[in-house]
């Protein structure tokens, strides 16, 4: 079976990344070279924007030239940088009837805290459309309007734990991916099938696995046990303060807070992950648990 896509995209390849499957395929001249470029997942709701806004703020202060991409058709991922909901690549396009040749970079790119580049690649409506050409779009005109050419660090936020082609397309992009989880089942749950979907990119794609983040959560002992049985790794914990849930309602980074004992530990921990990502993590190939397995191990008698 050969279906053309659009003209932008290459072909659907059954079966090539996993039994089964049916992805979309970005054209490979799309890559992002130069950057180094971070993918991160994790269950709706746990928090991944925050993480992705926080993360990239940090880079910024190790002195990165970063740019942040929400691929979620909410384009909430960069109201803490910017202060507002910005327009999505999607709307834009709208507005010039799909013709990118009349963009410039500042009809999508939005500046943010501490220079930090914004772009929301939106979606399309509910029920239709394919999130993976938003992402290849929003791709390809960052790298027509030379955008990528100054960035070092690229970090795409993706919509929740939906693994279709659409939605795993920034996995073409990344060197690395990055779960975001808590310590509890539903989210670890989540996390198994978000690895099995990295672990099924990665035989077409150079995007590894770098561990996985501990987020509202007093304490990391499941996410610690999984990681042992699966050879995954934690390498961040954030616990569940107040301060982060009124840094959203501020629509500021904790980097804007006010500098109370938890928010400078908080900041601190955000400075480290980032200063690990920057020196380069080892690629991890954890196996992912089958389902029965995972109620086993975190199950209670």
């Amino acid at each position: 079976m050969t279906r053309l896509m659009d003209p932008q995209m290459t072909r659907y390849r059954p079966g090539e990344d996993g039994e089964g499957s049916v992805q979309v395929r970005l054209d490979p001249t799309d890559g992002l070279d130069g950057a180094k470029v971070f993918a991160v997942y994790g269950k709706g709701g746990i928090g991944k924007s925050t993480t992705s806004s926080n993360l990239s703020a940090a880079m910024s202060k190790l002195g990165k030239r970063v740019l942040q991409i929400g691929c979620d058709p909410k384009h909430d991922s960069t109201f803490t940088l910017t202060g507002s909901l910005v327009p999505t690549v999607i709307d834009t396009l709208k507005e010039v009837d799909f013709h990118a040749e009349e963009l410039r970079p500042e009809d999508y790119v939005y500046e943010g805290y501490n220079g930090v580049r914004c772009v929301e690649a939106g979606g399309p409506p509910a029920g239709t459309g394919c999130g993976g050409y938003v992402v290849g779009q929003t791709v390809k005109l960052l790298k027509q309007h030379h955008l990528l050419e100054d960035t070092d660090v690229v970090i795409f936020d993706v919509l929740g734990d939906v693994v279709c082609g659409g939605f795993a397309a920034p996995l073409q992009h990344a060197d690395r991916a990055l779960i975001v989880t808590a310590n509890d089942f539903d989210s670890i749950y989540a996390m198994n099938r978000i690895i099995a979907a990295v672990q099924a990119k990665a035989k077409n794609y150079e995007v590894r696995l770098a561990g996985c983040v501990a987020n509202r959560s007093r304490d990391t002992d499941e996410v610690d046990r999984y990681c042992d049985k699966v050879g995954f790794r934690r390498i961040a914990h954030f616990p569940d303060l107040d301060a982060i849930r009124r840094s959203r309602l501020k629509k500021k980074t904790l980097f804007e807070m006010d500098p109370d004992e938890d928010v400078v530990a908080v900041q601190a921990e955000y400075l480290r992950l980032a200063e690990t990502l920057w020196a380069g993590v080892d690629p991890l190939a954890p196996g992912p648990m089958a389902d029965r397995d995972i109620f086993e191990l975190l199950g209670f008698d």
